[in-house]
């Protein structure tokens, strides 16, 4: 899956530079099955090592940028099947607004926890975010700076934290989460 996505951003643009953040035992792992790929499957990347919470993960990844000056794209792994114009999209909508997200309209129906219970909800209201999320990278950099340990569910609540909007942009149906066996199967037929 990890493959799929540094393929994406490869494909939607070459002179990306890529930063895979992993788990250290993962290391070892994703290094032997590169190297089983051909020579034109290799998409130059580096390796960041994980942190014990995603905010650490993605501090450990910042740190390996080179050109703070720049757009950051943070994008789950967890998302192999996110598309080149997804990825264009946020570029753009980053470089105009310095934080932008994409999103999908939440087609079930949703219920609102209560203290008696729950309570429907017009999901009109609501939108569900994906990845990549795209920021200028000093942005994010000091929004991080900023958070001072606070825990956050995404980037973009980081950000928000800070005090920077957070655009939106349309995402895909097609970048499901894998997240369970079902997702895989799911994911591996559209990848097919």
């Amino acid at each position: 899956m990890l493959w799929w996505s540094l393929k994406a951003f490869h494909d939607e643009n070459p002179s990306t530079e890529l930063i895979l953040v992993l788990p250290e035992d993962f290391i070892s792992l994703w290094n032997d099955y590169f190297l089983t790929l051909s020579d034109g499957e290799r998409y130059p990347h580096k390796i960041a090592v994980g942190g014990e919470s995603r905010s650490g993960s993605v501090r450990n990844g910042l740190a390996l940028i080179d050109d703070k000056d720049s757009l950051v794209a943070v994008h789950d792994g967890a998302r192999p099947m996110v598309r080149s114009a997804t990825i264009s999209e946020g570029w753009k909508a980053a470089e105009i607004h310095d934080a932008a997200i994409p999103v999908v309209k939440v087609v079930d129906s949703l219920r609102m926890i209560t203290d008696s219970g729950s309570k429907s909800v017009d999901r009109s209201q609501f939108l569900a975010v994906q990845t990549p999320q795209v920021f200028k990278t000093d942005v994010l950099i000091k929004a991080y700076d900023f958070a001072d340990g606070k825990t956050f569910s995404d980037d973009a609540a980081v950000v928000e934290n800070y005090g920077c909007p957070v655009a939106l942009f349309p995402g895909s149906e097609d970048n499901i989460k894998v997240t369970n066996p079902k997702d895989l199967a799911v994911a591996s037929v559209l990848l097919d």
